[in-house]
């Protein structure tokens, strides 16, 4: 599994096999978010299976499932208050690691913490393409931006 580092806080990545999970502890992981439906692929783990593996692992664990169409401020409220109280570095995945990296990047432009014109470039940078958090944002918060604070 290839991890992206977001931050000093945050990796994130395509889905992990249980072994990888359970390993994660050993490299000083504190939580491990599955942004991912249960059944999105045939073969994928699922959040029991990742819960279980975590647990062998020594980190706590999180399902916090969303699809680009269904993301709401709740989600991103959510994501961004797991990775706050997390005592250690966070694992974030789902398919490919887009989701879990947009979730990060609305927090920070609804924060004012990134400027909405910097999204894609930033993602393009760590190998991923945001144009689907830029459509959010235009969507749900077309106030923010710029720096400024929603």
């Amino acid at each position: 599994m290839v991890l992206t580092e977001i931050d000093a806080k945050l990796l994130v990545g395509g889905q992990p096999t249980p072994d990888e999970i359970a390993g994660f502890g050993a490299k000083g992981i504190a939580l491990l978010i599955n942004n991912r439906p249960d059944g999105e692929e045939p073969a994928q783990p699922g959040s029991a299976a990742e819960a279980a593996a975590a647990g062998r692992g020594g980190l706590a664990y999180l399902h916090l499932p969303v699809t680009g169409a269904t993301i709401t401020r709740a989600d991103i409220d959510g994501f961004r208050e797991a990775l706050e109280r997390a005592p250690g570095p966070v694992v974030a995945h789902c398919r490919s690691g887009t989701r879990s990296l947009t979730l990060w990047v609305l927090g920070e432009v609804l924060a004012g913490r990134m400027r909405r014109e910097d999204v894609l470039a930033y993602g393009a940078a760590r190998g991923f393409d945001l144009t689907g958090a830029v459509g959010w944002l235009n969507a749900h918060a077309p106030e923010s931006g710029g720096g400024a604070p929603a």
